[in-house]
C-alpha cells in the first residue's frame, strides 16, 4: 500500500497553480478540469466573460480553486498586465498549457491572407506571447511546466488545413527549441497532440457522414477521441512524474500516427 501511495504522489498537483489558455470550453475547459481534479488552482483564461464565468461556476461545484484572466492571447500588453497583476498579488504561476487556437478550413489556392495571419496570431504569436510573460519567474523559481497542445497535423498534413498545419509543426519546434533553451533551469517543455477529438472546432466534420467514416477507418480506436481522454497526458506532463521529460510529443489520437 506504501508504494501505491508514494507512486500515486507523484501526480499529485496540490499547491501548484495552473494557467489554460482558451480553457472556457473544449479542451482546454477538460483539461482545467482534470488538473483541478488533481488539486491544482486554475487560472482561466478565455475572451467571452459569459464562458468563463460558467466555467469557473462549473469548477467551484466540483471545490476546485479558480481565478479567471480574461485576456486575447495576441495582446501582449494585456497579457503581460493580467499576468503580472495575479503575480504580483496572488503567488506564482507553476504551469502554463498554451492551448488556445483556432482553425479555418479552405483551399490554399484561393485561401484569404488576412485569415492565414490570424490562424499564426493566435497559434503561434499567441503561445509566445504568454509563454514569454510566464518564462521569466519560472527561470527565477528554476521550476516550471510548460505544455503546449500541438497537433496531429504538427506531424502530417491534410488538404484544407495547410495554415492550420504549418501553425501546429511550428508550435512543435517551438517546444523543441524552447526546452533546449530552458531545461537547465528545471523548467520541462512539453507538448500533447491530440489527434481528432470531439470539440466546437470538429462539428462540422462529425456532421460530414463521408469524413466521420473515413476517420473511423483510418483510426485504428475506430472513433473519435473525448476532450476528458487527454487529461491524463496533461496531468502527468504537469507533475513530478515528468521532471525528466523534455522536449517530447506526446500523441493522443487513438492510434492514427501508429499506423498506415
Amino acid at each position: 500500500m506504501y508504494i501505491i501511495m508514494n507512486t500515486l504522489s507523484l501526480f499529485d498537483l496540490t499547491g501548484k497553480t495552473a494557467l489554460i489558455t482558451g480553457s472556457e470550453s473544449g479542451i482546454g475547459y477538460a483539461l482545467a478540469e482534470g488538473l483541478a481534479n488533481s488539486g491544482a488552482k486554475i487560472l482561466l483564461n478565455g475572451l467571452s466573460q459569459e464562458k468563463l464565468k460558467d466555467a469557473e461556476s462549473r469548477l467551484k461545484e466540483q471545490n476546485a480553486s479558480v481565478v479567471t484572466l480574461a485576456f486575447d492571447v495576441t495582446q501582449s500588453d494585456n497579457v503581460v498586465r493580467a499576468i503580472d497583476r495575479y503575480t504580483q498579488t496572488e503567488g506564482k504561476i507553476d504551469i502554463l498549457i498554451n492551448n488556445a487556437g483556432i482553425n479555418i478550413r479552405g483551399d490554399f489556392a484561393g485561401f484569404n491572407e488576412i485569415d492565414w495571419r490570424k490562424i499564426m496570431d493566435v497559434n503561434i504569436n499567441g503561445t509566445m506571447i504568454v509563454s514569454h510573460a510566464v518564462v521569466p519567474q519560472m527561470i527565477k523559481n528554476k521550476a516550471g511546466k510548460i505544455i503546449n497542445i500541438c497537433s496531429l497535423y504538427s506531424e502530417l498534413g491534410r488538404a484544407s488545413v495547410v495554415p492550420y498545419s504549418v501553425s501546429k509543426g511550428a508550435m512543435k519546434m517551438f517546444t523543441k527549441a524552447l526546452c533546449a533553451e530552458l531545461a537547465k533551469y528545471n523548467i520541462q517543455v512539453n507538448g500533447i497532440a491530440p489527434g481528432f477529438i470531439e470539440t466546437e472546432m470538429t462539428q462540422s466534420l462529425r456532421n460530414d457522414a463521408t469524413f466521420n467514416e473515413w476517420l473511423r477507418n483510418r483510426t485504428p480506436a475506430n472513433r473519435w477521441g473525448k476532450p476528458r481522454e487527454l487529461v491524463g497526458a496533461a496531468v502527468f506532463l504537469s507533475s513530478e512524474a515528468s521532471d525528466f521529460v523534455n522536449g517530447h510529443i506526446l500523441q493522443v489520437d487513438g492510434g492514427i500516427m501508429a499506423s498506415v
